[in-house]
This record gives C-alpha cells, structure tokens and sequence, in this order.
C-alpha cells in the first residue's frame, strides 16, 4: 500500500543528488540553495569547503513583511533581493544555483531573477 510513497521519496532523493553531486560552493562563489516547503521559501548561502552558512534568509524571518502571504512570487522577489543583499555584505559577486529536487520555474525562477537583477551572476 505505501510502495508508491516510498518510491516517490526514492525519486526525489535521488533527483537531489543527481543535482548537487556537481556543486560546490566556495568562498567566492557559495552554493545558493532554495528550499520550499508547503507554506514558505528559504534561501540560504553555503560554503561548502568550510561546511558554514554564510547567509540566509526565508519567509518566516523577523524582518519579512508580514502583509505578503509566505509563498508566493511576491515573497520570492522579497527573499532574493534581501540575500543579495547579504551576499554583497559578505562581498560575494556569484554564486552556484543549487535547485535541489524542485523545478527551475515559478518561484524558484523569481527568486534566482531578483538576485541577478541586483547583480549577483549565477
């Protein structure tokens, strides 16, 4: 009864890994990771020769404008401008996309094209 479950996770599991077994992030161009979750977005910058976070940033955050609903294409600008705005902070110009299991389209799409417009390369 639960094969088909576990066989989705499977797909999944091993769709994140065929993503991320060629990215690597470094000091000067950190792995951008987007994860979304039924009701929120999060994005986070990690280094991953040192195994640190450099910055992150999501809908549930202090500072995000409580009156846009936590997932959507409004929420999804907000958070890739606020971390290229941290990115810059930490003097960071590029980065590598890290889309996990999602699809390059629709939210992760927004977030990655507010980041460019405030000129980050990736």
């Amino acid at each position: 009864m639960y094969n088909h479950l576990q066989q989705r996770e499977k797909c999944r599991e091993k769709r994140k890994l065929r993503v991320r077994k060629a990215l690597r992030g470094t000091d000067q161009k950190p792995r951008l990771c987007v994860v979304k979750s039924n009701f929120h977005i999060y994005a986070q910058l990690i280094n991953d020769e040192k195994g640190v976070t450099v910055a992150s940033y999501s809908s549930m955050h202090k500072e995000f404008d409580q009156k846009i609903k936590g997932k959507s294409k409004e929420s999804a600008r907000v958070i890739g401008k606020k971390i290229a705005e941290l990115a810059q902070a930490n003097h960071v110009t590029q980065m590598v996309m890290d889309r996990g299991r999602n699809k390059y389209h629709g939210l992760i799409a927004e977030l990655v094209s507010s980041v460019r417009e405030s000129g980050i390369s990736i």
